[in-house]
């Protein structure tokens, strides 16, 4: 069909390159590390990530030349960590964004800024709400690998643009659906991920199934009246780009945001529990975030403000967690 640029060298970015492949003409991949771009020219897989993919060299273009990648097509498709967004984009400048169609699959929030990935788009390199959209779950990345059924939501408010990256990520193992609610999702897809450390915490604790049950219940509420409150159009929360990514979310053993939590109700200090995993859990630089958003929307978030104390009060996860059971219905 066309040529599409993605920038990440992680496990989300190799598995959307994966699935890419089966339908762009032209991938340029942007990965930040010249060693795993010559590993990839040579070998046909990412060392670091799903390392077991192998990608068709004839389609999949690695680089680690960002300025080459982002100039030679006009979709670009961000995947990298939110925490790194604004340090890979330091270099470039509105100009560099013109007549480019840009789609964010960062479930993150830019933390020097408080903003989700289209505002930081729109407000620092001027790129038009038609020219935008985001690639949500529920979807893991590992589960790609294995080409297990999946759906990916496309969140945009051009039907022609929906359509086109609709049918670049269609393929025999995903389905995809789409909508207009670029921001709902993208909030959505931030909050899920504080609700899964909130799940993890609660496991590593020793919660059982019985009260997950009633967390995930309450945080699907909880992220309802938050994305209501900062972008208040109809939307159905049971549908798979919320209720199903917090789900898959909260409960896969896949989720990093939730075996990052399951490392701190067993008691492991923050640096620790990263260094360990050697992969971004997206929902500690979220719970920030959010907390900061919502000093002005006064939303009540009990669990993601019960997450903020134990990761930034350094509050017992024990203690804030009893206290939370308190709050939840």
């Amino acid at each position: 069909m066309q040529s599409i640029t993605v920038l990440g060298g992680g496990s989300w970015a190799t598995a959307l390159v994966k699935i890419l492949s089966n339908q762009a003409t032209e991938i340029h991949w942007w990965v930040r590390n010249n060693e795993s771009v010559s590993f990839i020219q040579q070998y046909g897989h990412n060392p670091s990530y799903l390392s077991d993919v192998t990608l068709d060299l004839k389609i999949v273009k690695p680089t680690s030349d960002i300025k080459k990648a982002i100039q030679s097509s006009e979709i670009i498709l961000l995947a990298v960590p939110s925490a790194f967004l604004k340090t890979t984009l330091q270099s470039f400048s509105e100009d560099d964004f013109k007549n480019k169609t840009v789609f964010s699959a960062i479930k993150g929030i830019v933390p020097e800024h408080n903003l989700i990935v289209g505002d930081f788009m729109q407000q620092y390199f001027k790129v038009p709400i038609q020219k935008m959209g985001v690639i949500t779950g529920p979807c893991h990345a590992e589960e790609v690998a294995l080409e297990k059924l999946s759906y990916l939501t496309v969140a945009c408010q051009d039907a022609d643009t929906t359509t086109t990256i609709a049918q670049l990520l269609t393929c025999r193992y995903i389905r995809t659906i789409s909508s207009d609610d670029i921001f709902g999702t993208e909030y959505a897809a931030v909050l899920k991920n504080i609700m899964a450390i909130a799940s993890g915490i609660c496991h590593g604790l020793g919660y059982g199934d019985n009260f997950q049950a009633v967390l995930i219940s309450n945080a699907i509420r909880e992220i309802k009246r938050f994305v209501d409150a900062v972008h208040p159009i109809k939307r159905d929360i049971n549908d798979s780009a919320y209720l199903g990514d917090l789900l898959v979310t909260a409960y896969s053993q896949f989720s990093r945001n939730r075996t990052f939590g399951s490392m701190i109700g067993k008691g492991y200090s923050v640096k620790s529990a990263q260094l360990e995993m050697n992969m971004i859990a997206e929902g500690y630089y979220a719970v920030s975030c959010i907390h900061a958003i919502n000093q002005k929307a006064g939303v009540d978030l009990p669990i993601c403000k019960a997450v903020y104390n134990i990761l930034y009060e350094k509050i017992s996860a024990k203690v804030e967690m009893k206290l939370l059971t308190e709050k939840l219905s």
